[in-house]
């Protein structure tokens, strides 16, 4: 399986019993390592729930403060997103429940998933930790019913399992039985990342994977919950909504796929329930705090034709933060701050000028002034409180001219220009009506190629006469050394360009953004998600 978590929770309708019917019994699972039982007497006593917390691994898994009226297919239904589940022993008086996976492997994941994001069954939160035991042994004969879920449930898992090297299985099932959501986003004038996907979706449930493409010209996304169920809640109340005010429409129908593998963790793709997956582009994989920060679940209230965030709690998940601002009711202006603080600027090489080409990357600055009695930090002023997010969550950190800047959102709500015929030796800087905004045509193919600081630029608007030559010597004067270059195939007035370090990037992309290459073309420069 290549180390890919199997997940499938297809047909298994929590508090169903059409899994027990005779028909899907006739045939045993020859694969069943092990048989169910909900335990009563004599068991009650061999299994007494005392696991202690800080246990060893084990692939039995202790479940405590099970809500009373709890099936043996919803406890299943825990376990089914991390693998086989191969066992499972009910303790109705106690509100307890052990339940056993095909590997250790599949535990420990199921553990530090949960440990992240508390699970609910019924709307309460229950409590999940490695059980003392190392395998269930249980009598077959006393609960036909618990064999009867476990083995159904088994037959859909093994029926199910995807092809290892795929990125998406090919096993389909009837639409509305899919966990799995195919998401297309109309009239996108913001950027909807996958970050702000997984918010939005979490109201929902617990959001497995999600892997976003561009298929047409068009932003879309496949999105799995580990239940149909919440796929079918979502799609019914979020089609045809809005994510914000009047564009950024959610089209949403069940995929015929029922399960995504997903390779890696990076900002097109995403399993939440493997944090220690690569990034695929040569950076490490996420940090583990981030990763449970990205899988914490917040609460969104859906408003007819918005969706308003209550609460986006950590600040790792920079990009759905950065949705914030611009997510709310109708006819409400966008939220959030318009101004940034930035401080330990290297005072000696600043100007209002680089941080309009730095922070213009994120949003349109529309002004800057750098602080008259303290020049080691600066005022930026964007368009909107989006693009603020946006700025302070790629740049804060980031080295310019030598300094690790420090960006965060100010107090102000707008930067004040010099009163008329005051000399503030040029320190304040109105980019209002400046010809280099990158986002100001609603729609803009530059909304949806927003990185962070990279090693790596895109050039564009490159005029035929420049040769490769000349753009590795104009980026090697900046200071830094150029480790690669390649031309676009089809088109050669783009190129990727490779520095050192992210560091000189940032210098290069201040320093020649705009650059007049003759010809009347005036270079482009952003970062890119690419390598060479």
């Amino acid at each position: 399986m290549d180390g890919i978590v199997t997940e499938v929770a297809v047909g298994v309708k929590r508090g169903s019993d059409e899994l027990l019917s005779g028909s899907v019994l006739s045939s045993p699972n020859s694969n069943m390592s092990g048989m169910v039982v909900t335990a009563n007497g004599n068991d009650n006593k061999k299994f007494k729930g005392e696991d202690k917390m800080d246990g060893a691994p084990s692939r039995v898994l202790h479940i405590r403060k099970l809500p009373g009226e709890v099936t043996e297919t919803e406890v299943i239904a825990l376990g089914l997103p991390f693998g086989k589940v191969t066992n499972i022993l009910m303790l109705k008086g106690k509100n307890q429940a052990f339940l056993e996976l095909a590997t250790e492997e599949a535990a420990i994941t199921m553990v530090n998933y949960y440990s992240a994001v508390t699970p609910h069954l019924r709307n309460q939160p229950i409590y999940i930790q490695y059980s003392n035991h190392k395998e269930l042994k249980t009598d077959n004969t006393l609960n036909q019913r618990a064999q009867a879920v476990l083995q159904a449930v088994t037959a859909v898992q093994t029926a199910n399992t995807p092809l290892s090297g795929t990125t998406v299985s090919e096993s389909a099932v009837t639409p509305a039985q899919s966990p799995v959501l195919r998401i297309i986003i109309d009239n996108m004038y913001y950027p909807v990342t996958l970050d702000v996907l997984h918010q939005i979706f979490s109201k929902f449930g617990a959001v497995l994977k999600i892997i976003t493409f561009t298929k047409n010209n068009q932003f879309q996304a496949l999105l799995q919950y580990g239940d149909p169920v919440n796929a079918q809640q979502a799609k019914l109340a979020l089609d045809g909504q809005n994510i914000y005010n009047a564009c950024c429409t959610l089209r949403i129908d069940f995929s015929k796929l029922v399960n995504l593998n997903v390779k890696y963790n990076n900002d097109k793709s995403r399993d939440y329930t493997r944090p220690d997956l690569p990034s695929g582009d040569g950076q490490p994989a996420l940090d583990p705090a981030i990763a449970a920060a990205f899988a914490k679940e917040t609460s969104l209230l859906a408003v007819p034709g918005a969706l308003s965030p209550l609460a986006i709690p950590n600040a790792a998940a920079a990009a759905a933060a950065a949705a914030a601002g611009r997510v709310g009711m109708p006819g409400v202006s966008a939220g959030g701050n318009t101004v940034l603080l930035v401080s330990n600027l290297n005072e000696e090489m600043v100007t209002p000028q680089s941080l309009f080409t730095l922070f213009g990357v994120y949003g349109d600055v529309q002004r800057v002034k750098i602080l008259y009695n303290k020049k080691d930090s600066a005022l930026i002023q964007m368009a909107d409180g989006n693009q603020s997010q946006l700025a302070m969550n790629h740049l804060n950190g980031q080295k310019m001219y030598g300094k690790i800047i420090r960006v965060t959102l100010s107090k102000h709500q707008t930067v004040q220009l010099p009163r008329e015929g005051l000399d503030d030796q040029g320190l304040t800087k109105d980019f209002g009506n400046s010809p280099l905004h990158r986002f100001k045509k609603p729609g803009s193919k530059n909304f949806q190629n927003i990185f962070p600081p990279s090693a790596t630029l895109h050039l564009s608007n490159i005029p035929p006469s420049v040769a490769e030559e000349d753009l590795r010597t104009l980026f090697a004067n900046t200071g830094g050394t150029v480790k690669a270059f390649k031309f676009f195939q089809r088109d050669h007035k783009m190129a990727l360009l490779q520095m050192a370090t992210v560091e000189e990037a940032i210098q290069a992309l201040i320093d020649l953004h705009n650059y007049n290459l003759g010809e009347n073309h005036h270079l482009r420069v952003s970062f890119s998600k690419s390598t060479i």
